[in-house]
């Protein structure tokens, strides 16, 4: 299994209504230091339909700035879908919508 997929697998679990950070996923995957590797993986999603890249924002909650499928508003109105409180300046509260695995 390659690392992008070992992300994909991570990234699918994240539940609807919460987000996780690059960093976090970097973690789980085994390589904490990886959070930029994460970001790679993230661009190039194979499947976005089943593999929710949108629930992943930076160490601060922002949504991604070059969000590849449409940009930060983009992710915004799909995280909001999904339940989750974006302001407008493109942050999340991960106090609230962290998810905790």
């Amino acid at each position: 299994m390659s690392y992008y997929d070992r992300v994909y697998e991570v990234v699918k679990r994240i539940p609807s209504g919460k987000v996780a950070t690059y960093g976090q996923i970097a973690a789980l995957t085994g390589s904490p230091r990886a959070s930029r590797a994460v970001g790679y993986a993230l661009h190039f999603n194979p499947d976005p339909s089943h593999i929710p890249c949108f629930r992943v924002v930076n160490r601060f909650g922002r949504c991604a700035p070059a969000f590849a499928f449409g940009g930060p508003d983009v992710q915004a109105q799909m995280l909001r879908a999904d339940g989750v409180e974006v302001s407008e300046d493109g942050y999340v509260d991960l106090d609230k919508y962290l998810w905790r695995p």
